[in-house]
């Protein structure tokens, strides 16, 4: 066994005191004293906070995204996640158009299984809605996927609103979820062609061509749609704007109960003066959503405090600025789109509202909450006996500083270069396996597929 013992337990029901038991994968105690046998391990926690592992419900790992492969892998882009003290990652894999979804999801699997730090489970995003496609429906919810994703942009991924109401219609009986990119694809193609025939070929013209009005008319659509499906379970995915949030809101004030809304680290700490700096380094923070202006950065800020955002994930895409966005010299609409962000979530978060919010709120959107959505919880995302021993014991007193030079993921830059944070990650069980202590790995791969 391994007792943690000193620490600041964080519960559902607030903080406790007392010792945390790993049973082998398992926790089996949360308080109280546990008294250690010769043969059990004791570990010190005094002075930091013990959460539950953190969850991270959206990154695109090992992905090839129609113009190029993501710069992280399974192995690397898990092992930096841990190192974070993130525990399990929910990726997309990806039924491209003439895929079925079982093939789908064996690509995905043959591409982590064995390879992982943190535990990985999948969504599906499905690009080709058909017959086949409904018809496996069944199969692929009971392989353990209970999430699945459509597009409302790019041409090679987006269904049209009568298929995204069909996809809706068919989740409902599994009690699937349906986790939606909302921007409006037609729109951002006609704008991407009219700003570059303007001129602009630079990175400052990726915000240009797709305005907030484009995420909100998709949001908005996405909930008339999910209203007329009977209430359809959706979750709009890196909100990034105050007119996206404000559809959310009105659709709630209806009547919509089944509404989950996530946001991203980068809505909520940077802003589109980053597409302004010198070079093709605005190439750096070319993502979709784009980043906005310092009123949606704060709208969303606002929300997440007033508890209107119910997790935080990272959309982690990564891509090197060298050999992979610079190939969009000359032409914004070239530039590969995502960023990286899964090791440095929870750093930047509890630097940012930690003392707004505080440890108990910090867990519900970066645990909790993501494990109640995905269909994880209690399994995951709470100290529990039973729960899965999935830990990130947290030291609030650690100062660093986040450079590209020494983070994990395998990608040569960062959006947070220089970030001061205040605490850390200081030791990450995965299945009650020591993985990283103070962000570095210890080698071990007990990541496993999370079946939901």
């Amino acid at each position: 066994m391994i007792v943690i013992r000193g620490g600041s337990l964080v519960c559902p029901d607030g903080i406790k005191k007392g010792d945390l038991v790993l049973d082998g994968d398992k926790i089996s105690q949360v308080g109280g004293r546990c008294e250690a046998g010769p043969a059990d391990e004791v570990v010190d926690a005094a002075g930091c906070y013990v959460y539950p592992g953190f969850i991270d419900g959206h990154t695109h790992m090992q992905c090839w995204t129609g113009m190029d492969w993501t710069a992280d892998s399974f192995e690397t882009g898990t092992r930096a996640a841990a190192c974070g003290g993130t525990t399990t990652i929910v990726d997309y894999a990806t039924q491209d158009k003439g895929m079925t979804m079982p093939q789908a999801l064996d690509e995905w699997h043959s591409r982590a299984d064995g390879t992982c730090t943190a535990n990985y489970a999948f969504h599906m995003a499905i690009a080709d809605w058909n017959d086949q496609t409904r018809a496996d429906l069944p199969a692929i919810r009971e392989a353990g996927v209970a999430s699945f994703k459509t597009y409302f942009a790019y041409d090679h991924l987006r269904l049209d609103d009568a298929q995204t109401l069909e996809v809706l219609e068919a989740l409902a009986p599994l009690g699937g979820t349906l986790c939606v990119h909302c921007e409006n694809g037609t729109l951002v193609n006609a704008l991407q062609r009219r700003v570059f025939e303007s001129g602009v070929t630079g990175p400052e013209g990726h915000p240009m061509s797709r305005p907030d009005v484009c995420e909100a008319e998709a949001v908005s659509r996405l909930l008339m749609l999910a209203h007329l499906a009977g209430d359809a379970r959706v979750n709009v995915v890196h909100l990034s704007t105050r007119l996206g949030l404000e559809a959310i809101l009105a659709a709630k004030a209806r009547g919509q109960r089944n509404i989950f809304v996530e946001t991203c680290p980068q809505y909520l700490l940077l802003d589109e003066t980053r597409y302004q700096e010198p070079g093709f380094e605005g190439a750096k923070y070319v993502m979709s959503p784009p980043l906005r202006p310092a009123t949606d950065r704060e709208a969303l800020r606002q929300a997440l405090v007033a508890g209107q955002i119910d997790t935080v994930s990272t959309d982690h895409c990564s891509f090197n600025l060298h050999g992979q966005k610079d190939r969009g010299v000359g032409d914004f609409r070239k530039i590969p789109n995502g960023g990286p962000g899964v090791e440095h979530r929870p750093a930047l978060m509890f630097t940012s509202f930690g003392d707004t919010l505080g440890p108990r709120e910090m867990c519900r959107l970066m645990s909790e909450n993501v494990a109640r959505v995905f269909n994880m919880y209690p399994k995951k995302g709470v100290l529990a006996p039973g729960s899965d021993a999935d830990v990130c014991v947290w030291d609030p007193r650690t100062e660093w500083t986040i450079r590209a030079a020494t983070q994990h993921q395998a990608v040569d830059y960062t959006p947070y270069e220089g970030f001061e944070c205040r605490g850390r990650a200081h030791l990450v069980y995965v299945g009650g396996q020591l993985v990283a202590r103070d962000g570095e790995p210890t080698g071990v791969r007990p990541g496993s597929y999370v079946s939901r």
